[in-house]
C-alpha cells in the first residue's frame, strides 16, 4: 500500500469517526457530545432513546449505503473503463425503487418485509444488465448516458403510473418516499434488513479487484493473463445491483454518490481501479453521512430529503465531467 493511499484511507476513517459523533448530536433536539457518548453505553433517559433509537440507526445506514454506493461506482467505472459509469447513470436507483413500489402497491409485502430488498435488487439488476447489453462493453459516454436515461425514464414512468393509479393517499406517500430518498424515521430493523446484502455486495466487488487491474490493459490482455472476464463482469454487476437494491429498499432512491467519489479519490491512488475501490467506498460513506447531517441542519418546516441534496450536488458534477470529456462525444468525421 502506497503512502498516499494509506494516508487517504486513514484520513477518511478518522473523518468518518468524527462525522459519526456529529451525527449523534445533531438534530431537532441537540445533545452535547459527552452526553451523547454516555447515552450510547448507559441509560441517560430521553437522551439514550434519541441517540440509540433514532440517530444511531440513521448514522449506520448512511455509512453502509454511502460505502456500497462509492464501492459500486468505482467498480463499474473500472469494469467499463468509463468515467460516467454509475448505478445512478444506469437508472438502477429508479428501477430498484420501482421494484419496491410494485410489491408495496400490489399489497404483497409491507415496508419491513424481507421480500422488499429482493424486489428492489431485481429491479436494479435488470436495469444495469439492460444498459450494459444495449450500450455494449466498449460504449462511448454518449451511448452509456442515452441507454441509462432511457432505462431510468422507463422506471420513473412506471413509478409515476403507480402514483396516478393509487386510490390510497397513504400508499402515495410511501411511493414518494422511494422517489426522494431519506434516512428519516429509520430503525435498527432497516439496518438489519439491508446490512447482509451490502456485506455480500461488498465481497463480490472487492473480490474482483485484481481482475479490474488487468482489465485496465484491455479485455484481450486480461484474458491472456488468465482473467475470466465474463465472471469478473458478473461479480461487479451483481454486487452493484445487490447493494443498490438493498439500499433503495430501506432508504429510497439516492443518486450520484457512486459517480462523484471515485473521481475525488482517484488522483491519490494512481488511477489504479483496484486501488480505488476501498477509498471510494470510504469516501462515499463520508459524503452520504455529511449530507445526512446537512439535511438536519437546513432550516425548513420539514426535513429536506437526502436524495434531493445528493442530486443537487451530483448533477453539476455530472455535467462538469461531460464538459471535460466533450471531445469524446463528438463523432469524428470519416
Amino acid at each position: 500500500m502506497s503512502l498516499a493511499r494509506s494516508s487517504l484511507i486513514s484520513g477518511l476513517i478518522v473523518l468518518l469517526g468524527c462525522l459519526s459523533v456529529v451525527s449523534l448530536v445533531v438534530g431537532p433536539a441537540p445533545i452535547a457530545v459527552p452526553e451523547a457518548l454516555r447515552a450510547l453505553v448507559s441509560d441517560q433517559g430521553a437522551a439514550s432513546i434519541v441517540v440509540r433509537e433514532i440517530r444511531l440507526p440513521r448514522t449506520l445506514l448512511a455509512l453502509l449505503i454511502g460505502w456500497i454506493f462509492g464501492l459500486s461506482g468505482a467498480g463499474l467505472q473500472g469494469l467499463l473503463r468509463n468515467p460516467l459509469a454509475d448505478t445512478a447513470v444506469f437508472g438502477a436507483p429508479q428501477a430498484a425503487a420501482l421494484g419496491a413500489v410494485v410489491v408495496i402497491y400490489s399489497g404483497l409485502v409491507g415496508t419491513l418485509s424481507w421480500a422488499l430488498p429482493f424486489a428492489a435488487i431485481a429491479g436494479a439488476l435488470l436495469s444495469i444488465a439492460l444498459v450494459v447489453a444495449v450500450a455494449g462493453r466498449g460504449a462511448t459516454i454518449v451511448v452509456l448516458v442515452l441507454a441509462g436515461l432511457a432505462v431510468g425514464s422507463l422506471a420513473g414512468a412506471g413509478t409515476s403510473l403507480a402514483i396516478s393509479l393509487s386510490p390510497n393517499p397513504f400508499a402515495v406517500t410511501e411511493i414518494v418516499f422511494w422517489l426522494l430518498g431519506s434516512f428519516e424515521d429509520r430503525s435498527f430493523v432497516h439496518v438489519l434488513l439491508c446490512a447482509p446484502f451490502i456485506v455480500l455486495a461488498s465481497g463480490l466487488i472487492l473480490s474482483a479487484g485484481s481482475g479490474l487491474r488487468a482489465l485496465a490493459l484491455g479485455e484481450e490482455t486480461a484474458q491472456s493473463l488468465g482473467i475470466d472476464v465474463p465472471r469478473l463482469r458478473g461479480l461487479i454487476v451483481a454486487g452493484a445491483a445487490i447493494g443498490t437494491g438493498a439500499s433503495v429498499a430501506v432508504a429510497g432512491s439516492i443518486g450520484f454518490v457512486g459517480l462523484v467519489v471515485p473521481h475525488l479519490v482517484r488522483p491519490f491512488v494512481g488511477y489504479d481501479p483496484a486501488r480505488t475501490l476501498v477509498p471510494a467506498g470510504l469516501a462515499g460513506a463520508v459524503l452520504l453521512l455529511a449530507a445526512d447531517i446537512a439535511v438536519r441542519l437546513i432550516p425548513s418546516g420539514a426535513e429536506v430529503k437526502i436524495g434531493v441534496l445528493t442530486a443537487l450536488l451530483g448533477v453539476p458534477f455530472f455535467l462538469w465531467i461531460i464538459a471535460r470529456r466533450r471531445a469524446e462525444l463528438v463523432e469524428t468525421p470519416a
